[in-house]
């Protein structure tokens, strides 16, 4: 009953999401506004987590060098890795994080307050597409994205690194 109904919102919130209103109003502060509702509840809430795996991604900036703190949804696999994709709400460009990981693929994420170190692998051909189903199967409609956007999403595999 509970994996049901948190279908059912999570179908709801991934419809509303791919919205022109959620593109222009709601992308613009909701990483923010996360960012710092995580900060107050001493790094234990993610607001997204509500409905889906969530983690926060760090990164190197590809072009400052800078540290950067991404809260993302994730995908988990079997195994320990995890699947991350670039949708950026449907806006044409790519996030700026995705740019990050290709620059600098041995990052570290926290994920259920635990820091895990990863390395990423952008996702090409057949193996991009045999991630969809996975994102498709825990945010519907998923990959919509992509047509809204006009551009191919990027998909990365995060692997735990020894």
């Amino acid at each position: 009953m509970l994996i049901q109904l948190r279908r059912i919102v999570a179908t709801f919130f991934a419809r509303v999401m791919r919205t022109r209103f959620a593109r222009r109003f709601l992308s613009p502060h909701f990483a923010g506004v996360q960012q710092r509702v995580y900060r107050l509840t001493g790094n234990r809430l993610q607001i997204s987590a509500l409905l889906m795996p969530t983690l926060i991604l760090h990164t190197t900036g590809a072009k400052s060098g800078l540290r950067r703190e991404t809260p993302l949804i994730c995908f988990p696999e079997d195994g320990g890795t995890f699947l991350v994709a670039g949708s950026n709400w449907g806006h044409a460009h790519h996030p700026a994080w995705t740019a990050n990981l290709i620059a600098h693929p041995d990052v570290d994420v926290v994920r259920k307050r635990r820091t895990i170190l990863v390395h990423a692998q952008l996702l090409a051909g057949d193996e991009r597409e045999a991630a969809w189903p996975l994102l498709e199967s825990q945010f519907p409609g998923y990959r919509r994205y992509e047509q809204t956007a006009a551009r191919e999403v990027r998909i990365f595999r995060l692997t735990p690194r020894s």
